[in-house]
């Protein structure tokens, strides 16, 4: 049997050592994947309910019943359980305010959770508020339980070919009024 010469044989015993080692140590740094856009429908991120919602009703500050505004989306993905799947939590924070006009501490809302990509929506999901004001308090910030996503990805389609957009869900009474403000105001 032909014997390796002395340095060879080191040579093969180190590059084996090598590789028995390669899983010990720190890893090699993750990069974050590529996480969708979050961002607000900002047309609708604002909403006024008043007494009546009528079109011939006035609506000033005495009038109002209740206004919300969508103040912030807080996320977080990272990839999911296969390479195909980049997963996503997401939650909405409203602030509401209490009008004059209210009757009562509670009142209910909805919004919603969409998901676009290239223009087009591609999933929307409309979610309840039962939103409460405590005693002496006009105003409260509410924070929704997350909402867990999966995107599908690919070597050639990122987590950023999908941007999330949240706002309010509006009845065609609240759409009607706030279309007839934007239309009258200076």
């Amino acid at each position: 049997m032909p014997r390796l010469p002395p340095r060879r044989s080191a040579a093969i015993m180190l590059v084996g050592l090598l590789v028995l080692l390669d899983g010990c140590g720190p890893k090699k740094p993750d990069f974050a994947p590529a996480c969708p856009r979050a961002d607000l429908l900002w047309e609708a991120a604002d909403f006024s309910r008043y007494r009546d919602s009528s079109a011939t009703a006035t609506q000033d500050i005495r009038d109002l019943v209740l206004s919300g505004r969508i103040t912030g989306i807080q996320a977080k993905c990272q990839q999911g359980d296969t390479a195909a799947e980049l997963t996503a939590d997401l939650a909405v924070a409203i602030r509401f305010t209490r009008g004059p006009a209210m009757q009562g501490r509670a009142a209910d809302v909805q919004y919603f959770v969409a998901v676009t990509e290239g223009g087009q929506v591609r999933d929307k999901q409309i979610f309840a508020v039962h939103v409460v004001f405590p005693e002496n308090q006009d105003q409260v910030t509410w924070l929704s339980d997350p909402v867990h996503m999966v995107f599908p990805v690919s070597p050639t389609k990122s987590g950023a070919a999908y941007t999330v957009l949240a706002s309010f869900q509006f009845t065609r009474d609240e759409l009607s009024a706030m279309r007839r403000r934007s239309t009258t105001a200076p």
